[in-house]
């Protein structure tokens, strides 16, 4: 009898210290990130409503009119010094073109429109309002401003990943080399990265400032893309929804409220 009462105290000692372990490490953005609304919703509060809201459109039909273009993903990586790493296992991206059926895992279906099947359409960072990402920054590296936009301050990241593993859209990148020398072409204007530290898409937060639309934006000829805030009815993207036939949104049912949508 005593020793399975001991036994029996050791397993709630073990289980207590695994449960500890696991919420300090961080590993709970592990069921953050795939446990679904209800946890999802406890990430962050909900940006300001007395201010702008940034969000984007994609027209699927008119991106893929233009076949492989890459347009957006040059021109974002371009002026923001990503590099150009030809080994898939250290690539880093911050737009980029996945297959629809990865991209929109939930939308799978026999009767998938045809003009979909097969195609790959540009993906980058979805600015949630309910960002895992942010919730699991031991160093505040990473957050999200009350115009909706999650920022990265690669100064502050001291390379954890907590947040490539929160985030369920695979849109952050880890620098596991020394990204400068993969830059071809430097600009000044946007600091470059260093060995070590993450990074993703900003929603062009430097060009905002200036009043430029985002990098990707602008490089998009057939207008395929829009941007501006979504609480503005006289916005490009309240303009763009408005005329939308139907649009979806990547993985809605993890709670994450993305603010990229896709006119389908």
């Amino acid at each position: 009898m005593s020793g399975a009462m001991n036994l029996s105290s050791e397993k709630t000692t073990r289980r207590t210290f695994l449960t500890r372990t696991v919420t300090t490490t961080g590993a709970t953005v592990i069921a953050i990130g795939v446990g679904g609304p209800l946890l999802a919703s406890a990430v962050s509060k909900p940006s300001s409503g007395d201010g702008p809201r940034h969000a984007m459109v994609i027209d699927a039909r008119k991106c893929l009119e233009k076949g492989d273009c890459k347009d957006c993903a040059l021109a974002c990586h371009k002026v923001h010094n990503v590099p150009e790493i030809t080994e898939k296992t250290h690539e880093v991206k911050w737009i980029w073109k996945e297959d629809f059926n990865h991209a929109f895992p939930e939308q799978e279906h026999d009767f998938l429109p045809k003009h979909l099947e097969g195609q790959k359409l540009p993906v980058l960072c979805n600015h949630c309002e309910n960002p895992p990402c942010v919730r699991v920054c031991p160093t505040t590296a990473t957050w999200k401003r009350d115009d909706g936009i999650v920022m990265m301050d690669m100064h502050r990241c001291i390379g954890c990943r907590y947040c490539t593993v929160a985030c369920p859209y695979g849109s952050r990148s880890f620098n596991w080399m020394d990204p400068r020398p993969h830059i071809k072409e430097l600009d000044p204007a946007f600091p470059s990265r260093t060995k070590g530290v993450v990074e993703k898409c900003n929603f062009c937060a430097e060009r905002l400032i200036k009043g430029e639309p985002p990098a990707c934006v602008a490089a998009c000829k057939n207008g395929a893309m829009a941007f501006g805030d979504i609480r503005d009815e006289n916005s490009d993207v309240r303009k763009a929804l408005a005329k939308a036939g139907f649009t979806i949104r990547r993985k809605l049912g993890l709670g994450t409220v993305p603010h990229v949508f896709y006119i389908v």
